[in-house]
């Protein structure tokens, strides 16, 4: 899904890391899980916090500060898992995503969808759809299947 392709109204989940707002297509995500033990694997990248038993499923958990290169912070009572499935090589991969707080499920129109700042070379936005205005905020809306790189989904899928 590109910026061309946002044509019609679309929900999205919205979640916080740190101060920044980020949205999700609620199409990516399965469900939202209270923070439940993550079993640590050893020599696993920084990002990987571990995997979770869902439901008799191992699935592994990623932290998004992290990955974002955001400070990494204690987990509060607010902390959650959102359970997205993300393609890599035409394979649908199950994996939590770690955020400080879920706040809601909100409509957003096309018009309130634009694409993200060219900041140049250097600055990587492909892992965003587009900046969506809320009000007077403006949350970034995540393409979960280009947030992390190939290498990095491998290492998860192993």
């Amino acid at each position: 899904m590109s910026m061309a392709t946002i044509t019609e109204v679309r929900q999205y989940l919205t979640f916080r890391l740190g101060n920044e707002v980020f949205a999700l297509d609620v199409a990516k995500v399965r469900e939202v899980l209270d923070l439940v033990p993550i079993t640590r694997i050893p020599r696993t990248p920084s990002f990987m916090r571990g995997v979770i038993n869902l439901r008799g499923s191992v699935v592994p958990v990623v932290d998004l500060r992290a990955n974002f290169g955001m400070p990494v912070t204690e987990a509060t009572v607010n902390s959650c898992i959102i359970v997205v499935e993300v393609l890599h090589l035409n394979e649908v991969l199950v994996i939590g995503a770690l955020a400080d707080q879920v706040e809601e499920v909100i409509d957003l129109e096309p018009e309130n969808i634009q694409m993200p700042p060219k900041i140049g070379a250097q600055v990587k936005t492909e892992f965003l759809h587009g900046m969506g205005k809320r009000d007077s905020r403006f949350l970034m809306i995540l393409n979960i299947d280009q947030v992390f790189s190939s290498e990095e989904l491998a290492a998860v899928k192993e």
